[in-house]
């Protein structure tokens, strides 16, 4: 009969060591290497999830070189093996530099096997999550563009995504407001995707990238013979959308005498092809987006009123990057996995000084800004790891909203820092709490009473 237990990899050199790991791991198909050669020998021939590596290892066993060089070589076959580093070298120094280098977690010498229990524990449950994800993510026919696949873990867009599902099942007209760059029309998709019209088309439009004289015909389609060049009669995007969402962008740029028009189909649900004069019922949703001050054109009376109420019966604000603590590592990650398939295997991870250069940077593009750095870096970079010189980023950022008072701010700066490093270590609370020079212990308890278990 078949061993389905998942398997794990111990490449320890200490035979005591080896005794006492191998009775502890009996839930786990194991196997047990005491140099590189041999545990290579058994990646290659059985692919563990999790590997455990002792950092000195023959001939270097008072070093960590023939350690790093087994987990660069370990990554290089199966690159989503979680590998928990365990060292007495030099520690701190170890830690940083295995987690650099593509490590899940590390543990410092001596070895508490309870503890490092754990570890492998949530080792092995983090790979079947990310395993879960993918072969839903290859699923043919599903949308990656599912609200519940927004690459987040800020609060503040976990609220928007709330929303969002909440409004869904709801035949309302939505408008979503925020800067350029933030993935208004990724939010419009999921919106669709978690309605009922979910069959039918999502078709979107950006108002501001088509001139004004060609905009109506865009919009509500042309009959043949209507203008010049118009050889044929042709639908546009609202007859299109019929039974779907039509995802209006950039609606603060559509001209005023077209925004009548607009206005009368959202009344009346019929729409006129230009150079028509039949009248054509459209079932369509509205989902309009805008980084534009719809208040402050209203009152100067280049946007009518009672359009903005008929296309703003749910109004949601979508937070700047910069506003999202973590965000910008996550996607980072989200990123470099993409370029690097498409534009360079060579690359593995981030640098500790990208990551720093990540969070400190205030992302005035938002998401755009930071996916057309990733490509970049992921291109110009030499090595296996980016680099904030990769990314072109000088690690300055701007000042966020002055705090009085020191609980509040500090409590502010605490969430800011267990957030980032929590993205950082991609989940894992044991390096989240070396990252931030605490124990794990205090980790929970600061989780806990920050009420960020969640």
């Amino acid at each position: 009969m078949a061993d389905t237990r998942p398997k794990l990899l111990i490449v320890e050199d200490d035979a005591g060591l080896q005794r006492q790991l191998r009775w502890a791991y009996e839930d786990y198909q194991l196997f047990i290497a005491g140099d590189r050669e041999e545990a290579m020998e058994i990646m290659r021939a059985e692919a563990p999830d999790v590997v455990t590596l002792d950092l000195g290892l023959p001939p270097d066993p008072d070093g960590t070189t023939e350690g790093f060089a087994t987990l660069a070589e370990i990554l290089q076959v199966k690159p989503d093996t979680k590998v928990i580093v365990a060292s007495g070298h030099g520690a701190r120094e170890s830690a940083l530099n295995a987690i650099s280098g593509g490590a899940y977690d590390f543990y410092q010498k001596p070895v508490d096997i309870d503890e490092l229990g754990l570890i492998v524990g949530r080792a092995f449950h983090v790979h079947a999550l990310e395993q879960e994800n993918a072969r839903l993510a290859d699923r043919p026919g599903e949308d990656n563009r599912a609200l519940g696949r927004l690459i987040t873990a800020a609060p503040e867009m976990l609220k928007v995504t709330r929303t969002l599902e909440r409004v869904a099942t709801a035949d309302v007209s939505v408008m979503l407001l925020g800067a350029s760059g933030t993935g208004k029309e990724l939010l419009a998709h999921g919106l669709h995707d978690a309605s009922h019209r979910r069959e039918g088309a999502f078709v979107a439009i950006n108002c501001a990238a088509i001139p004004e004289t060609l905009l109506e015909s865009e919009l509500f389609g042309h009959e043949k013979g209507a203008f010049t060049g118009a050889i044929k009669t042709t639908p546009g995007k609202i007859e299109q959308a019929e039974g779907g969402t039509l995802f209006l962008d950039e609606i603060g740029d559509i001209p005023l005498p077209l925004q009548v028009k607009l206005l009368r189909f959202l009344q009346e649900r019929v729409i006129e092809r230009v150079g028509g004069r039949q009248a054509i019922p459209v079932n369509t949703r509205i989902v309009c987006a805008t980084h534009r001050n719809l208040d402050a054109m209203i009152a100067a009376e280049t946007f009518r009123e009672d359009l903005y109420y008929r296309l703003a019966e749910i109004v949601v604000h979508i937070p700047a990057l910069k506003d999202r603590p973590g965000d910008s590592v996550l996607l980072a990650r989200h990123f470099l996995t993409r370029f690097a398939g498409e534009i360079n295997p060579a690359v593995k991870g981030l640098s500790p000084d990208a990551l720093a250069a990540l969070d400190a940077w205030p992302w005035p593009g938002n998401v755009r800004e930071l996916e057309n750095r990733m490509k970049r870096a992921v291109i110009m970079a030499d090595g296996k790891m980016v680099t904030a010189a990769d990314l072109d980023l000088d690690g300055e950022g701007g000042e966020g909203a002055e705090v009085i008072n020191l609980k509040a701010a500090r409590e502010i700066a605490d969430r800011k820092s267990i957030r980032r490093a929590i993205a950082r270590s991609q989940g894992n609370i044991s390096s989240a709490a070396k990252m931030l020079g605490i124990s794990r212990p205090t980790l929970y308890d600061l989780l806990k009473q920050y009420e960020m278990q969640d």
